[in-house]
């Protein structure tokens, strides 16, 4: 090590230095991007495979200090992957992806090489040590509100739908996504790459890269015993047509045991060679991907390659593990690089793909929408015919579908059994064969894959991509696809550009599912609904006909940056407000549907009045019948439907002022008061009690609440309400108790 000068501004930070590196004078003197290119001339070039090595051992070196800095966070797994990160960035590619969000300290070092995170005020190493893992900061793992990153990453499997998604509406971009050989373990990677494939055969400008490394979080992978030849048969096995395999292990001459072996430990000569296969492969590969074929690029190298512990001990880094530690000192050495290295992997990382990704890659422009013009409602007579509501939501689907050719529809469950066959009449389902019994063809805009979490994975990645999408599904199973529902509305809330709400439609609930049993009834989902409410840009939404249905809908359409549910049953209910009315409830969170005066005296019960706060639709059929109890005993009423139960919390009970698209639209205590206000406030919902909390918090009526409790098998809607408890006399009595 050296005390070196001249020094690049960037580098201040950085504590170890080589005097030389072997090799510079050779291939080093200029930057293997040439000044105004945005990539290599070639992949065999010596210069360029010498620069890309360079470029890998500067990403390890950076990932290792910044984490040692915060004795915390994961180095290991991305270590094992750096050569292909380099490779991609020296090939021009930069909109990457990844499913593994212990890889942030690499990807934060990635763009912090380009320039990108002095859009955020990082500047040089100490900057990035500084606010690594800190408030404001760099997360501990990917957000989408980093400059130059293009998706958010904690839970695993997530990854490839952002990277399809991005393909989708980015034709002629390469949108490579590593993934672990851990997380290759989530059941959603591989089937969510197949029923994409199946219905968008044409776009394979995505790139699956594994990390195949031996070893997950704290052993060795599940995957780590397959034979070269069996994952390669895996993955053609479910439908790779370009399957390329670089085995770090044929390079190896330093006898290093066992299948998993570290690059970094080669000979200079084998180093070169190695770093060439890579690059020639990913190459290859994008290539391959970027011309039609489905293509993955499997890496086989040691995890913890390059840093300060090999295998699953390189995972993540402990209290003690600082930049003072022996063996971080020893591998912070290791990777050292000359000031005059630093400065050339700095001008290629800023040249490839034409600037820093900050500026280039796909998700820090706004994508362009197609302007839906006046949404055609239709309005329903109140006490007229019965009306089915998401049939009604359907129809304003259609029409946005007809006007926005990006649109898509994604149900696992059917658009059929959920009331919105009319969708797929319009629309049609994506299928390579075509039926006209089931209005499917190869060319649609309905994905109907049986897995809830390629429906919600592509719906929410064109969402955060910047396109309008609609994830339909059956209530009781949306919880398969809630995990990146959840990751993406959280990105949504800090994102530094807007894009289109993720909209949701959830429908045949708990009460619709008597005949099915408890396997169809799980409106539990809602209590995280109601808890993510809280966070400031979740608005869980429950229509309570076919009217107000369409104004959630059309209101939801004209939103960004937010995660919006719209539950509605499937059955012909009345209607029982007009458009403006639920225009005005939307607005305030509630609107009265029924007021009874309590009777003159003697009649009367000392003018006492029971407030019904009913949250769904069907619920409001017992409210109806309880009113007209209490008024043949003298007592008054009131009926109120929720309908956006966000708005109903106090300012202060919700983060709003911390999301990109704040919105501040609390109903005033005055207003809560003339709603709500009552002897006694009866809390009804055939699902989670937890949306009947903001009502709660803010009554001081004497209340109490009905609400779901349990699943069985009933005949009917009003069985199973009747088994829960949700029932006329079951309102009365306890109303009556509340005011005597």
């Amino acid at each position: 090590m050296t005390v070196a000068t001249n020094i690049p501004a960037f580098c201040q930070g950085i504590q170890h230095f080589k005097a030389s590196l072997p090799g510079f004078d050779q291939y080093g003197q200029t930057p293997a991007i040439s000044d105004g290119q945005t990539a290599i001339a070639s992949p065999s070039d010596q210069a360029a495979v010498y620069q890309t090595m360079l470029a890998a051992d500067a990403l390890r070196y950076l990932t290792l200090q910044i984490t040692a800095s915060k004795q915390s966070g994961h180095p290991g797994g991305f270590a094992s992957i750096a050569d292909t990160i380099a490779s991609l960035v020296m090939l021009g590619h930069k909109n990457i992806i990844t499913e593994v969000g212990h890889h942030a300290p690499g990807f934060y070092s990635n763009v912090f090489l380009d320039t990108s995170l002095e859009a955020m005020g990082i500047n040089n190493v100490q900057d990035l040590r500084d606010r690594f893992r800190e408030m404001h900061g760099l997360l501990g793992h990917l957000s989408g509100q980093i400059p130059g990153l293009l998706n958010p990453a904690g839970p695993l499997g997530q990854g490839q739908h952002f990277a399809m998604a991005g393909a989708k509406l980015h034709p002629g971009v390469l949108f490579p996504v590593t993934i672990g050989d851990g997380g290759l373990g989530e059941p959603y990677i591989m089937s969510s790459f197949g029923h994409f494939n199946t219905s968008y055969p044409q776009v394979t400008n995505f790139l699956p890269i594994l990390v195949w490394n031996g070893f997950s979080q704290e052993h060795h992978s599940m995957v780590s015993t397959k034979t070269n030849e069996e994952m390669i048969a895996y993955w053609q096995g479910n439908g790779f047509a370009e399957v390329i395999l670089v085995n770090a292990k044929d390079y190896d001459d330093a006898n290093q045991p066992g299948e998993y072996v570290d690059s970094t430990e080669f000979s200079f000569e084998q180093r070169m060679k190695f770093t060439q296969a890579i690059l020639e492969a990913t190459n290859q590969a994008a290539t391959s991907a970027l011309g039609g074929k489905l293509t993955v690029l499997i890496v086989k190298q040691l995890k913890g390659a390059g840093v300060h512990k090999r295998g699953a001990q390189s995972h993540n880094l402990y209290p003690g593990d600082s930049v003072d530690k022996d063996y971080i000192v020893s591998a912070l050495q290791d990777r050292a690089l000359t000031p005059e290295a630093w400065q050339l992997v700095r001008n290629n990382h800023v040249r490839s793909s034409g600037g820093a990704a900050e500026k280039t890659v796909v998700t820090e422009q706004d994508y362009p929408l197609t302007d839906l013009g006046n949404i055609p409602l239709e309005e329903y007579p109140i006490g007229g015919e019965k009306k089915v509501a998401t049939t009604a939501m359907g129809a304003i689907a259609v029409y946005v579908g007809q006007q926005d050719k990006n649109f898509i529809v994604t149900n696992a469950d059917g658009n059929a059994a959920s009331g919105i066959k009319n969708i797929n009449t319009a629309l049609k389902i994506i299928h390579p064969t075509t039926d006209e019994t089931y209005f499917q063809q190869p060319q649609g805009q309905v994905y109907e894959p049986l897995s809830e979490d390629a429906c919600a994975g592509l719906a929410v990645g064109q969402a955060l991509f910047g396109a309008r999408s609609l994830w339909c599904s059956y209530e009781s199973f949306a919880i398969n696809g809630l995990p990146i529902w959840q990751t993406v509305t959280q990105a949504m809330a800090e994102l530094r550009r807007s894009t289109p709400s993720t909209v949701t439609l959830f429908t045949a609930g708990a009460l619709e599912q008597g005949r099915n049993g408890w396997t169809h009834q799980r409106p539990e989902i809602e209590n995280y609904f109601a808890a993510m409410m809280r966070n400031g840009n979740i608005f869980p939404l429950f229509p309570c006909d076919a009217n107000s249905i369409q104004v959630c809908y059309e209101w939801a359409l004209g939103t960004k940056n937010k995660g919006i549910t719209i539950t509605a049953s499937k059955s012909p209910l009345e209607i029982r407000t007009t458009l403006e009315q639920s225009r005005q409830g939307l607005t305030t969170g509630a609107i009265v549907l029924q007021e009874i005066e309590p009777p003159a005296a003697p009649l009367n019960q000392g003018g006492k009045v029971v407030v019904f706060a009913v949250i769904g639709d069907m619920t409001l059929i017992p409210a109806f019948e309880a009113a007209e109890q209490l008024k043949s005993q003298g007592i008054g009423s009131k009926i109120v439907s929720i309908i956006n139960p966000r708005r109903l919390y106090r300012s202060s009970d919700v983060a709003w002022d911390s999301c990109s698209e704040p919105d501040d639209n609390f109903l005033s205590d005055s207003e809560f008061t003339n709603l709500f206000d009552g002897d006694a406030l009866i809390g009804v919902t055939g699902g989670s009690s937890a949306m009947l909390e903001p009502v709660m918090l803010r009554s001081n009526s004497k209340r109490d609440v009905f609400a779901w409790k349990q699943g069985e098998t009933a005949s009917s809607a009003r069985q199973i309400m009747d088994f829960n408890g949700i029932t006329a006399a079951n309102f009365v009595q306890r109303a009556i108790e509340l005011i005597s």
